[in-house]
Formats: C-alpha cells, structure tokens, sequence
C-alpha cells in the first residue's frame, strides 16, 4: 500500500469558521423544542423545493453543452448556514470544502466559490469534470449588518476540463494528473466582480472553451438567482422563523424515517457484497465492494458526533478491496461519510409501506444523524490516496447502491428491488461535416430490477431528472444517423417480477470518428434476487453483421469508427424478482406481444409454451404443457439455492464458482 500523504488526510477538520457541529452532523440553528408554526414549516419547504427546481431550471435553458443542457447531467442543492442539506429532490455536493477554506465572517454579496478538486471537496465532488459552484445567501436582520444564513449551490458535468482525453475521462489513468485540471475551492466571482483570470485558466485547459464558460456562466447565474430568493423568503418571515422551520423540516425527516423504514430492518449484522469488474488498467478482476450493516433499535446517544438515542444503522465497508490502479475510486471516508450517507439513504425508501409513500420520503440531512459509516484504513476504493484517479468511480459509488440493497433484502427476506443499472458514458468525437471538432457523449440508462410487488422499469437514468439526448438535436449536429432507438428485447433479468429492459441505439456514422465509452456491467450483470435471474450485461458493436465486426470493451477511449459503419449499443436490463416460474403466464404472453420478451426467452426463462402468433392477432399460450414444462424443472428454493443470482459472468472473475459465500441467507 502507498503511503498516506497528510495532506489529504481529513479524519476530522478544524472549522474556521467555527462551526465544528456541522462536520460533527449536528448544527441546530435553534433550540431543541423551538415552537414553530407548521404552516409556515409548508411554505418554507415547498419555497425550497421551488427555488432549488428554479435554479436548476435556469441552469438547463442557458448552458450550452448537450451533457448539461440536454442531458440534464447537472444538480442544485440549498444548504443552511450549518452546511446541513435542506432540500431532497437532487443529489448535490457539499458546502464543506467551501466554508473550511473561506470563514463565512468573510464572504460578501456577490460572492461566488468554484471547486472541483475531488480530494479538496470533502467527498462532495465524485470526479473533475464535475464543477461545482456555491453562493452564499445573505440577511440584514435589522441592525444594518448582513450575515450568511444559507448556500446555494450546483454542479454539472461539464464537456472538457482538460486531460488526456476529451471529455476528461481517459479510462487507462492511473493518477488524477492525466484526468484534467483540478481547482481546489477559489473565489471565481469576488463581491459581484468575475475573476477572469481565473476563469481564462480553466477554458485555456479545455479542448471546448466556449461551452464551459458558457455553463459556469448559466450556474453561476442561476445560483445568484436562487440567493436573491431565499434572501427573499428571510425578509418575509425574519430569521428567526425560518431557521426553526428548517430545524422543523430535518427533525421531521429523521423521525419519519426512524419510525417508518429503520422498524422494518430487524436487530442484527447482515453481510454482502459486490464488485466493479475492470479498472481500464489491470485485467478484468473482482473489485469488491462490502458492507456490513448493524441495526441497533436502542443506540445510546452519541453527542460528539449528533446522534440521538434510539434507532441506528451502522454501516461498515470493512472488507472493500484494495485502491485500484485505474479510476473506479471513490473518495467517500470524508466528514464521516457525510455525502455517502445521503447518496446511499434513497435505496432505504424500498421499505415505506406503499410505492406511492416511497415516493413521497426526501432524503436531506435529517437523514444523517441515523447512519453511522466506518471506513478501512486509507488506500481502498473508498478511501484513495492522492493522486489515484477517480474519472470512473461511478463503477463504485453506483454499485454501493446495490450492495446495500442487497445486504437489506438480506435482512427483510428479499423485499427490495433486484439489481439496477448502474451509469455508462458513451460517445463520439472528431471532425463534424464542416471540419470542426465536436464530441457528442450522452448517459444512456437501463432496466431497474423487478420489485416484490411489480417489474422494474424500462430505461431508468440513475442521475435523477437526467435523459438521453434527443434524435432530432443529435442528428441537426453531430456527423451521424440515429437509425435506431429502443428497447433491448430479452434485457430484463427473468422473475416473478421481470427486471426493467435496457436501451438499443444505433448510430450510423457519417464521417470517421473515433467511439468512447465508460461503462461497467459488461461481464456482472445486474443481479436478480429471491430466484430472479440476472439481467443481460451491457454491451457494444461496431459495425454488426459487417466485414469489420467487433465487439468494444466497456471501457474505451478512441475506438475508430469509419463513415458508415454502424455502432451498436444494448445497455443492462434489470435484475429479476421471484422465481421465473411462478411467472403468470398471461404477463410473459404480454411481454412477447410487446417485444420485451422473445418467443424463444418465453419457454426457456419462464417455461411458458406460446400457441398462435403475434401477426395472426392470437398469440397465447397452451395451459396443460406449459404446466408440465414446468413441473419437470427445479423450482428456487431458499434452503438449497443461492438468494442472489450474478449471471453467467461472474463465474469467470470467479475461478468458476457459481455464486459468493454471502449469496446464501
């Protein structure tokens, strides 16, 4: 292991500020028992909800890169003077990095801080082309001095931030050097005035200068917006009032989430694990990613770190392998995981009552005082050492989705999702039809995995409110033809309750290009759980059916594509529910009508014997040997079969075996 380098070493800041509560995940702006009026707690929480959507609204109609503009691969996020995240709808990074380095006693109005170096950002910033910006909000609260109150901040993926490939993401780096330029936090707009050499440096080291200043300038923008606006709502109700309400708002997310998901998960240690399957360095291997997970119903309180007494879950990544020599890490071992915590929460929403109810909970901060995180030593795919790339760490931070997931099925005899897709990254780039250099690099997303109580969904995009670039725009700019743009039939992992089905896009190219793409899930498939199967992996072709076919690796950053040759994309389908034969088999008959499922995929998966055809209009299936076809296959048991199924691919990362020691309940 590479020695750690104190400098990067943030077990537990000093504050400048002094605001050690907030590193601490504790911060109350008023007293425990503050009354507040819970009409004004609405008002100020659907003003944030408002404010927050306002921001990112503004963001998507005035940048001008496809990734941001289109794409929608941006987030918002409004925090109180605590640093304590206040609103739910998006994933956002933190203020943290912002106020250890800036006093907030210090700011003014107009003021605009910029970062993106990932191991400056207190694991708020995932990888360089995300660039973050945060605006303090500020309040006169009658004696003539303005204070800071709140921040509001967002970050995109922006098109190029330098490197040794476009885009930012070469994914053969083994250092963060060779990534792009990295910017520790800065004043990028200093009392209202832009620090334009600041912002010369960044667009000099971008292959696509104009587009980058053109979204900073959109997110700066928007985020001066959004602090007029709250400044506005603390006029209106006076300080006072509105910081109790967003005490009143977090103390209502722990309690709802103590009450209504952390009672659903039995006292005890449950394990499990996952793996990212390549680096873009060393060959295909198993890149582990566990977690241990502990329930405790009667946790004593723990005041130093702002943990109330009561129910708690103790999350453990003890047993994550070691730091990759490419970039799949993760910096998440910061503020104690802080940023993590909120990433991670959505999954627990799984166990509310009702789909409508899960839809319902946020994830803000309240959501951090009943999650404990405990790291490994430094010089893991959680905790990297300075300079070890992380243009990648999708592959890891997404899998942590499934792993605890999977580790609280686990716990509730399966009634959690199967396996999702995870994120890929996939794109052209070279000379446009008039000689100009362009990249076109778009997040396509796939199936979810099917639920307990229904299948997953088609074509999910993790990034939330993110989508995949329009056919109409694309073909307008970029030297290709979308010829085709669907569902992946037979994509979904085979369930009682199928795994949602990935996407199929072709794209004929016009002139030479060069193909990349960032993608996992290529050799794991999602996994299916409870006798689900596992969804179909991600895969890539050029020029299919051609002299010149050839399947890409997932991972790939200048792959030639000649003009009219075809690309070929399938992303992952779901993991599936259930076990495949106690399918009804009027839904596999449906699936085959709509083309999700193959007449072929119908008897193999499901044993489901089809009479007539889809053309003929009288496509069924016959009763008494389709209940004999199924009656002469094992049906899943629990006692003799693995809980969880990884597909075909596993095995061969695997030395052969079927399944991990932690498959089994």
């Amino acid at each position: 292991m590479a020695a750690v380098d104190p400098a990067y070493v943030t077990a537990k800041p000093v504050n400048p500020a002094g605001l050690p509560t907030a590193y601490e995940h504790g911060g109350r702006l008023t007293a425990e028992g503050t009354s507040v009026d819970p009409i004004l707690v609405e008002i100020v929480q659907g003003t944030l909800a408002s404010v927050e959507m306002e921001v990112e609204t503004a963001i998507g109609r005035t940048s001008r890169s496809p990734m941001i503009r289109d794409a929608h691969d941006f987030r918002a996020g409004i925090h109180d003077r605590q640093l304590r995240k206040l609103t739910g709808r998006s994933y956002s990074a933190l203020v943290h990095p912002i106020v250890r380095d800036f006093p907030i006693e210090e700011m003014r109005e107009g003021d605009v801080f910029f970062h993106n170096d990932v191991y400056e950002s207190e694991g708020g910033i995932g990888h360089l082309p995300d660039l973050c910006v945060t605006v303090p909000v500020f309040h006169d609260a009658g004696d003539g001095v303005k204070s800071v109150v709140a921040f509001v901040q967002a970050f995109g993926h922006h098109d190029d931030i330098g490197g040794a490939v476009p885009g930012s993401m070469p994914s053969n780096a083994t250092t963060v050097y060779e990534e792009g330029l990295a910017v520790p936090p800065i004043k990028l707009w200093d009392a209202g005035v832009p620090n334009r050499s600041a912002l010369r440096i960044m667009t000099r080291n971008s292959r696509m200068p104009d587009s980058l200043a053109a979204d900073l300038d959109a997110e700066c923008s928007a985020c001066l917006m959004g602090a007029r606006r709250l400044g506005e709502l603390f006029e209106r109700y006076g300080r006072e009032a509105i910081e109790a309400s967003f005490d009143a708002i977090l103390d209502a997310t722990t309690e709802t989430y103590r009450r209504e998901i952390l009672s659903k998960i039995p006292d005890g240690t449950y394990v499990w694990e996952d793996y990212a399957e390549h680096d873009g360095v060393d060959e295909p291997q198993l890149h582990t990613q566990r977690i241990t997970l502990t329930k405790v119903s009667d946790a004593p309180a723990d005041p130093e770190n702002g943990r109330p007494a009561g129910p708690r879950l103790i999350i453990d990544f003890t047993g994550t392998s070691a730091q990759a020599k490419g970039p799949i890490n993760h910096c998440g071992d910061y503020v104690g995981g802080n940023f993590l915590k909120k990433w991670l929460a959505p999954i627990l929403r799984n166990l509310a009552d009702t789909p409508e109810r899960m839809a319902e909970l946020d994830v803000n901060e309240g959501i951090v005082p009943l999650i404990e995180m405990r790291f490994p030593e430094k010089g893991t795919l959680l905790t990297p050492i300075h300079p070890g790339p992380t243009n990648a760490r999708t592959f890891v931070i997404l899998r942590l989705l499934g792993v605890l997931a999977g580790v609280v099925a686990k716990a509730v005899d399966g009634k959690m999702p199967a396996d999702q897709e995870t994120i890929r990254y996939t794109g052209v780039y070279g000379k446009d039809l008039d000689g100009n250099d362009y990249l076109m690099r778009e997040v396509l997303g796939g199936g979810s995995g099917g639920r307990y109580y229904a299948d997953g969904e088609d074509t999910i995009h993790v990034v939330p409110d993110s989508r995949n670039l329009p056919t109409e725009f694309t073909e307008s700019r970029f030297p290709f033809i979308v010829e085709r743009l669907g569902l992946a039939q037979d994509s979904g992992g085979a369930g009682e309750y199928r795994g949602g089905l990935g996407y199929e896009k072709q794209i004929r190219m016009l002139k030479d290009a060069h193909f990349m793409s960032i993608a996992d899930r290529s050799i794991l498939a999602c996994w299916g759980v409870r006798g689900g199967k596992a969804g179909m992996p991600f895969q890539v072709v050029i020029d299919p059916g051609g002299p010149d076919e050839r399947e890409v690796d997932a991972l790939a950053d200048a792959e030639v594509v000649k003009a009219g040759q075809l690309v070929r994309i399938r992303t992952t389908g779901g993991g599936g529910w259930g076990d495949p034969l106690a399918r009804d088999p009027e839904l596999v008959v449906r699936d085959v009508v709509w083309r999700k499922v193959s007449a072929e995929a119908a008897l193999r998966d499901y044993g489901v014997v089809l009479t007539g055809s889809i053309d003929g209009g009288d496509l069924g299936f016959d009763g008494p040997r389709t209940a004999s076809e199924r009656a002469g296959r094992a049906a899943w048991s629990k006692d003799d079969d693995a809980f969880f199924d990884r597909g075909p691919g596993y095995s061969s990362l695997a030395d052969g075996a079927a399944f991990a020691e932690v498959d089994r309940i």
